[in-house]
């Protein structure tokens, strides 16, 4: 079973003849808003098996012309209104064993800006500007101090314990790269210079040649199931990273 989801069910007729004759018996239309949670947890009372679709929402136009609220608007609908969604939907999946390390947040706040410095790139080159993007991986710093954590039990939402177990491996861990594979801020600071210094700069700077071969794969693996199970290895089964250079 696959269930459709739409804020305005409105639409709903135009869908069904859009699929007429080929998955009648196997598509249920819901009303969901990934905007709001009440409406998000209507919907999951009713799903019962299968997979559950969500489509974001399209926005076009130059940059400058796009008003915070209306950016704000699409972030909360295709960004958080996915997040929300997963979050609602994930403990009923990891128990029926139908499928995240642990920075899902943060990775995903990351992708966004990576997005929207791959589409400027491209228009912004007519204008003879150049986007870069430096992307560093352990730095010695403070960042695992300032890190914000959200332990499992502190939140209402009950975590399970295979969840926690794995959790704990995360940090030990991230831990691990963070002592033997982090780089110096004067590292760091080389590679921003060699950008700014460039007459035509990379739109992607990588600071840690360790990290290449996980980045490599994750381009050359195009169903992307390579890269998913090489990085569980290394995050889970690997109790240290040793030494990189």
């Amino acid at each position: 079973m696959i269930y459709a989801t739409m804020r305005n069910m409105d639409k709903k007729q135009r869908l069904l003849e859009s699929v007429r004759g080929l998955h009648q018996d196997t598509l249920e239309i819901l009303q969901m808003d990934v905007t709001d949670q009440k409406s998000i947890l209507d919907a999951k009372t009713k799903v019962t098996e299968g997979k559950i679709d969500i489509l974001g929402v399209g926005l076009m136009g130059p940059l400058e012309c796009q008003s915070l609220e209306t950016i704000r608007g699409i972030l909360d609908v295709n960004l958080l209104g996915t997040l929300r969604t997963i979050q609602t939907f994930l403990p009923d999946m990891k128990r029926k064993r139908q499928g995240l390390p642990f920075n899902d947040v943060y990775c995903a706040s990351k992708f966004a800006v990576e997005g929207a410095c791959e589409s400027l790139a491209i228009l912004l080159q007519h204008f003879n500007i150049h986007v870069s993007l430096i992307e560093c991986g352990p730095v010695n710093t403070d960042f695992l101090m300032n890190l914000k954590k959200t332990e499992p039990g502190e939140e209402a939402l009950e975590v399970d314990e295979q969840t926690i177990s794995l959790y704990h491996q995360y940090q030990e861990h991230c831990k691990a790269v963070f002592q033997n594979a982090a780089q110096d801020i004067d590292d760091i600071i080389q590679v921003y210079l060699e950008a700014i210094e460039a007459q035509s700069p990379y739109l992607r700077y990588y600071t840690n040649r360790a990290l290449l071969p996980m980045s490599s794969l994750k381009l050359s693996s195009m169903d992307g199931s390579q890269y998913i199970r090489a990085m569980s290895k290394l995050i889970f089964t690997s109790a240290n990273m040793g030494p990189q250079k």
